[in-house]
């Protein structure tokens, strides 16, 4: 590994240590395919700009747990930290929507599950080589 690859897994993991401030749990139980929705309050002025942006996705349309942290290019760990952060100032809400439940064509995986299977795969080989028509 270069000496250039190297100085920019130190900025990584520096930046991704300033964002979580140094904590490496959340304070809530959250699952890769946990899907949250936008709550009544929005983010405080203190908190990571990653907070705003994840409430800005949210806002779109409901999002699970890996989807955001593939989104935000941040470990799963850190987006959890933040994730939980917003559940705590209510700026996140964990939607009741079950990720599990069968489709109308039959017992297929939802979308969500989908999703956030996507983009943990992405996240964990972002060179693989995407086949549009899989699927």
């Amino acid at each position: 590994m270069s000496a250039h690859g190297s100085a920019e897994q130190e900025s990584g993991f520096v930046r991704t240590y300033t964002l979580t401030g140094g904590r490496t749990r959340p304070r809530h139980r959250l699952a890769l395919e946990t899907v949250l929705e936008t709550g009544p309050r929005r983010p405080g002025p203190g908190q990571a700009e990653e907070c705003q942006q994840i409430v800005a996705l949210c806002r779109d349309h409901r999002r699970s747990v890996a989807e955001l942290a593939g989104l935000l290019g941040r470990p799963v760990t850190a987006a959890k930290i933040l994730v939980s952060d917003l559940l705590d100032a209510g700026a996140l809400l964990v939607s009741v929507t079950d990720v599990y439940t069968p489709s109308e064509q039959g017992a297929r995986p939802s979308p969500q599950l989908l999703e956030a299977l996507s983009a943990g795969l992405r996240r964990k080989w972002p060179d693989a080589i995407a086949y549009p028509q899989a699927g």
